[in-house]
């Protein structure tokens, strides 16, 4: 039997995510084997995920604390964050 392993990721929204989620961090259960994967999966959580992720060219990721794209695997990460893009200054 062939299943999807699913393990806790701990989730960290940042500035107006952070407004549109109504949280700023939360761990979930998820397989998603890519980040874009995850955001699908929250997408169809609720409809503040979907509002949230509705732009994604608005959302830059980190995966570990590291900078990574959309495509980027979660592999065995314990965090993935979320905020929009930087300026600088």
């Amino acid at each position: 039997m062939t299943g999807t392993t699913t393990r806790a990721l701990d989730l960290r929204y940042f500035a107006w995510l952070r407004e549109r989620i109504g949280e700023g961090g939360e761990t979930v259960e998820t397989g998603a084997p890519t980040v874009r994967a995850l955001v699908e999966e929250l997408r169809e959580r609720e409809e503040r995920y979907a509002l949230a992720f509705s732009d994604l060219r608005a959302v830059r990721v980190a995966v570990d604390q590291e900078l990574a794209d959309l495509d980027a695997p979660i592999g065995n990460a314990r965090e993935v964050a979320f905020f929009p893009p930087m300026t600088g200054g």
